[in-house]
């Protein structure tokens, strides 16, 4: 981490005297090779190593910082996802789900417990760039389901 002189001078520009406290004065200090990101809205700059993006969570001031990223953010193909909820525990599907995340390396694979209407169920999430390969997990998943006679549910 290092301390970043530029980024004191605008948070102490854009506090009222008295207001840039230690705590706002912690700010200041980012990874090594970090390039801020102007924050026209709160003062306080984001900042980006290489690809990674580190910009607030309110998102109208995250909103107002965008406008400076247009040529910095590269995009690629998006990401495309299918989610399949399921009246059952990760537990009953854990082997055969890892066996089709195994048979698909290059597709993403999630499981993710939920609790509604007072029943326990898990939602699997498929992503990839190509849909084709997103199908084919589909496939292979809702095949262990039916054999399992696991229930499918809308969300």
């Amino acid at each position: 981490m290092k301390y970043i002189k530029r980024h004191y001078k605008i948070l102490e520009a854009y506090y009222k005297p008295g207001e840039f406290n230690e705590g706002r004065q912690k700010m200041v200090w980012m990874p090594e090779n970090a390039n801020l990101i102007l924050n026209p809205t709160s003062g306080a700059p984001g900042f980006s190593v290489e690809n990674v993006f580190c910009l607030p969570g309110v998102p109208s001031i995250l909103k107002s910082m965008l406008g400076g990223l247009t040529n910095s953010i590269v995009g690629g193909k998006p990401i495309l996802s299918l989610t399949i909820s399921l009246r059952t525990v990760e537990s009953e599907i854990a082997n055969s789900l890892t066996k089709v995340q195994d048979q698909n390396k290059d597709v993403e694979i999630g499981s993710y417990p939920f609790f509604q209407a007072g029943k326990l169920g898990v939602s699997i999430v498929i992503r990839s760039e190509d849909q084709s390969k997103i199908d084919n997990c589909n496939s292979q998943i809702l095949k262990f389901v039916n054999d399992k006679k696991i229930e499918v549910v809308d969300r």
